[in-house]
């Protein structure tokens, strides 16, 4: 007989049917754990078991906006971490009824895959070169990671890309086969690559609709580099970090009286040349009568004026500052706000430009400048350094400071700030320029509050970045692997590309690459011609891609049966580190395009930390590759471990607690085989009208508690306290309960009245089916096991336990019964264990000192404590106030059996 939950919500009262027969359990002569992670997942493959139920209404559905992984290596235990989470709600959500849009998405374009495919392949992008269709790389894995990057082969930007999906295709193979490996319940028909032909359709498509709006555009504005890279860089992509540097103290002549100076203090000299003007805060009575003058800037010669602004830091170093074009954000705030020129001195590639700027008009500026042109800013500083002491404007020797410097997440320099033409989102980041910008702002923050966030203190967080925020979402990067931004530029008749005259496609011949698709109108011949055109080089940043995960996942624009099925979505997992990028970035673009979330529920996960607790990172060196420990502890013991953790909390790695959760595993198998076989070859029945011993009702009206604490705890996406609960009322029910029963339960010599024994067989087959379910999400390989000894079907597929006829077939039982009697047999085994005789000695007597409270309750189930402790003649029970613990106060053993 199978068991499925339909696509409506389970009623509670079907969870556990009334006299259900089933037949005698086929159960192995040894149960083991080995190998059922192969075996069920074959089966699950094969019969569908996770498929998603193309005909369920929005109402029906539970749809999850699955976390794509990066695909640049390997995976780590953190994700095991979380996207066990997520899939321990993926599959209580089935249990209960909800047809559950679980896909899996690989985040496989951006910088992560092409630098891995620089070290696996040892080559590196030249988009210069023709393409070579014959073209193999010259290094294959490992021997290509040490290939330095001077040594690696530069190839055309097409084989390039062509060794990118490749490699991304075999490393997707490897991802899913883990996945598959720990139980993640995704239905794999549903899947996709943030560089396929469909993530590509949404992006452009989006893209194309905030330019239609407004909320696309381009800008020509000073901007965070990375050097290395060649690539502009977003505000949520930074990193502050200690930098060590030098603070020069400079001084700066006062016009009119080349002997009076103001002295300030930098730790970037080499960016003298491109300073703009002297800035200090408007209360800083030491520079009261400056503002408004000039002052002369020393080697370079130039006039600058001594300005204003609230900034100005008075307690850091002199309290005045130089404003360079550019050296930091700061700088790029005064040039802003102050209209100041712009003096730029640095190129792309972090070095000094070679041109001389025709601001510097002395001799001595110019052959300073000529000795710094083409260096990089550590040569050049040094050139700088070495004319200010020369001409006797460097008061005292450099002194040595520890600064936090901007770097981009995944580089190895301090990023710079470039004039370059880049592509904008608005996002309500600040300065505001218009008054949009605070309403979009005020409507991101609402968006954040409609949200549950899980646990609810990451809102916070979210909040904050909306808050402070001081840019629009840059979203174009000077990369090759990624979904190109799908413009094209006319060019005017005199040759030069006219980039205010943006060429769109029609949204129905997406998606497009500019580079080798032409516009509407146009012909191949026309590219780079005067009167012609010229496609896009940039492509998007990785987020404006990932932004989309739930449209893409969900179908929009290919598939809008599904789209109107799965969208928006239920639930959002994540790390709490992604709040401001991956989270924050979907947010802004559901608000931009639908008016709304995109999902009800964020769920945020926590960090792994190592010994050290420490967060594990690849960067820092310190992750493990998970295979090794799910072959080692089995994937059920390791999801335990990562269950066992709750939303939002940072968790250990511990490979104790994975050894406690294969000890759980393995119990559920052997307490499950000792419960379901009491009755030999009889049918199995699972029937709470013949529950009728007291301790057996006992028992299911504690069960029936902890389903229903379980059960709140799952809505309340608390799945660590509904493996809790479950968890220690199992151990009770295997140390307690199934010890006091099995005599009656066996019934082996026939002594035991037909329905006390029918009593506790029925009473523990509920229990086993019950808990099967409890555990199911969290251990799905060992629950799977048992289910097929006694049933068809999945319990992946079965319905969520309830409390009602649970607490119905308990008829008021008190579940503290349980533990009273259970202390009550272990005092009894604990004189057993300090005669040191066997547990099935006998007593000829004894006599029992208990708390006052529990001896109503240990005389409801007498018989059993008799037969689970052996108690041949008088069991004598006392009540004592005040005690605390069952004792044996008096006692007499029958001599032990001889050992055999």
């Amino acid at each position: 007989m199978k068991e499925s939950a339909t696509m409506s919500e389970t009623p509670l009262t079907a969870a556990v049917p009334e006299a259900e027969s089933l037949p005698a359990p086929q159960v192995p002569d040894k149960v083991s754990l080995d190998g059922l992670e192969e075996r069920w997942n074959a089966a699950w493959t094969a019969e569908g078991t996770y498929a998603f139920d193309r005909t369920a209404t929005r109402e029906q559905v539970y749809s999850v906006d699955t976390p794509p992984p990066t695909v640049s290596g390997s995976l780590h235990v953190g994700h095991v971490f979380s996207y066990t989470h997520t899939d321990v709600v993926a599959r209580y959500q089935r249990m209960r009824g909800k047809a559950v849009f679980y896909p899996m998405g690989w985040d496989d374009n951006g910088l992560p895959t092409e630098r891995r495919v620089q070290n696996y392949f040892g080559v590196r992008c030249d988009p210069s070169l023709p393409y070579d269709p014959d073209f193999t790389p010259p290094h294959v894995g490992g021997e290509g990671k040490s290939i330095k990057a001077a040594d690696q082969v530069p190839i055309s930007r097409k084989n390039f890309v062509e060794l990118c999906e490749r490699l991304t295709a075999e490393d997707e193979q490897q991802f899913e086969a883990l996945w598959r490996h720990l139980g993640l319940s995704v239905d794999w028909k549903h899947h996709y690559q943030t560089i396929g032909r469909d993530a590509q359709l949404v992006a452009q498509a989006a893209f194309l609709r905030n330019l239609a709006r407004g909320e696309a555009y381009q800008a020509q504005a000073p901007g965070l580099w990375d050097v290395t890279f060649q690539t502009a860089v977003a505000q949520a992509e930074l990193e502050a970090r200690d930098y060590p540097g030098f603070y020069h103290k400079v001084a700066f002549h006062k016009n009119g009286d080349p002997g009076d100076v103001v002295h300030i203090e930098t730790t970037r000299p080499e960016l003298l040349p491109a300073c703009v003007a002297l800035i200090a805060h408007p209360d800083d009575e030491r520079y009261q009568a400056l503002f408004g003058t000039t002052v002369t800037s020393p080697v370079f010669g130039v006039e600058l004026p001594v300005l204003a602004h609230p900034a100005a830091e008075m307690e850091k170093g002199a309290g005045i500052a130089m404003c360079c074009t550019f050296g930091d954000l700061t700088d790029v705030q005064w040039w802003r706000e102050l209209q100041l020129p712009t003096r730029s001195v640095l190129g792309r590639d972090g070095r000094i430009l070679r041109d001389t700027p025709d601001w510097l008009a002395t001799d001595q500026a110019r052959d300073t400048y000529a000795e710094m042109a083409g260096k990089t800013t550590f040569s050049a500083r040094k050139v700088v350094v070495d004319a200010l002491r020369a001409s006797g404007d460097l008061d005292g020797e450099p002194t040595p400071t520890q600064r936090k410097t901007n770097f981009f997440e995944k580089g190895d320099k301090p990023l710079e700030i470039v004039t370059s033409r880049q592509w904008y989102i608005r996002n309500g980041g600040r300065p505001y320029t218009e008054a949009n910008g605070r309403e979009l702002r005020e409507n991101l923050i609402a968006r954040g509050q409609e949200l549950d966030f899980h646990p609810d203190f990451m809102r916070v967080r979210y909040e904050n970045w909306v808050n402070g925020l001081n840019s629009d979402w840059l979203v174009s990067r000077q990369r090759f692997f990624g979904v190109p931004i799908p413009v094209w530029y006319a060019v005017r008749e005199d040759g030069e590309v006219d980039y205010d005259h943006v060429l769109t496609p029609d949204e129905a011949a997406l998606p497009v690459d500019p580079s080798t698709d032409v516009p509407a109108g146009y012909t191949e011949d026309q590219r780079g011609a005067p009167g012609g055109f010229v496609g896009e080089v940039d492509i998007m940043d990785t987020w404006a891609t990932s932004s989309l995960s739930p449209q893409i996942a969900g179908g929009w624009l290919r598939d809008p049966d599904l789209f109107e099925r799965v969208y928006p979505m239920d639930l959002r997992p994540q790390g709490q580190d992604i709040i401001r990028t991956w989270l924050f970035s979907t947010v802004v673009r559901a608000h931009l395009e639908f008016g709304a979330l995109p999902w009800k529920h964020a769920a945020i996960s926590g960090w792994i930390l190592d010994p050290d607790r420490k967060k594990m990172s690849k960067s820092k060196g310190n992750v493990v590759t998970p295979m090794g420990l799910l072959e080692e502890h089995g994937s059920d013991a390791v999801r335990y471990w990562a269950a066992s953790a709750r939303l939002g909390t940072d968790a250990a790695f511990e490979v104790g607690q994975m050894k406690i959760g294969r000890r759980l595993a393995i119990k559920i198998l052997n307490a499950s085989k000792f419960a379901l076989t009491m009755g030999g070859d009889e049918p199995l029945a699972l029937d709470p009208a013949a529950v009728t011993a007291p301790i057996d009702r006992a028992m299911l009206a504690g069960l029936s508690d902890v389903v229903e604490t379980a059960t709140a705890a799952f809505e309340a996406y608390d799945h660590t306290k509904a493996l809790e609960v479950s968890e220690t009322y199992f151990w009770t029910f295997c140390d307690d309960y199934l010890e006091l029963v099995k005599d009656r339960a066996y019934n082996r010599d026939g002594t035991q009245p037909a329905a006390e024994a029918a009593s506790a067989r029925a009473a523990l087959a509920i229990a086993v089916d019950t808990f099967l379910r409890l555990f199911a999400p969290v251990l799905p390989f060992a629950t799977e096991e048992v289910w097929h000894w006694y049933r068809t079907g999945s319990v992946h597929q079965a319905a969520w336990p309830a409390a009602a006829p649970l607490r119905a077939a308990a008829a008021e039982g008190d579940p503290t019964l349980i533990g009273a009697t259970g202390q009550a047999l272990a005092a009894l085994r604990k004189v057993k264990s300090e005669a040191k005789v066997s547990q099935r000695t006998t007593f000829a007597r004894a006599r029992l000192q208990l708390p006052v409270e529990s001896v109503a309750l240990v005389q409801q189930a007498l018989g059993d404590l008799r037969a689970a402790g052996r108690v041949r003649g008088d069991l004598e029970i006392l009540g004592v106030s005040g005690a605390e613990h069952a004792e044996v106060v008096e006692h007499q053993l029958d001599e032990p059996e001889p050992r055999r």
